[in-house]
């Protein structure tokens, strides 16, 4: 039986000025990919990338993600608990054939699990977040993605 995890309430975007903005203020070209097979929790992430100027690209398995075309995403956000391919195993696909992607892992059932959370570490995942998170967490952690996508 799969558990219902609240999502956290969408925010409006802050202010350029506001000290506590973690937008960047150039113009985003970057595109942010969400693996998530809740529709509703998708629907969610997406909505507030988008009112935080990210452009994003949305699947609903890890397959999807796999078989799909363009650029590769600046960043992904990456459900655990996926039918089909989990998200560990997608990690670990992307780092085999040397296409890893600055990972943010999100997951209702992550908490407390040291042992997973290395894993998840270990397989490329720059960061792991439970559910329900902090919006402004992930906007920062996709922050840093972007930032060191750059770099790299």
């Amino acid at each position: 039986m799969r558990r219902i995890v609240p999502v956290p309430a969408l925010e409006q975007p802050r202010h350029k000025d506001d000290p506590n903005n973690c937008m960047v203020s150039r113009q985003r070209r970057d595109v942010v990919a969400v693996v998530e097979d809740d529709a509703g929790v998708r629907a969610a992430i997406r909505g507030l990338l988008l009112a935080h100027g990210f452009k994003t690209r949305c699947f609903a398995s890890a397959e999807r993600f796999l078989k799909s075309s363009g650029a590769r995403p600046a960043c992904l956000i990456l459900d655990l608990r996926l039918p089909g391919m989990t998200g560990l195993e997608l990690l670990r696909t992307l780092q085999a054939d040397g296409r890893a992607i600055p990972t943010i892992c999100v997951s209702g059932e992550i908490q407390g699990d040291r042992k997973l959370q290395a894993q998840l570490l270990r397989a490329g995942a720059m960061a792991v977040l439970a559910k329900p998170f902090d919006p402004q967490k992930l906007l920062q952690l996709i922050e840093r993605a972007l930032s060191e996508h750059l770099d790299g």
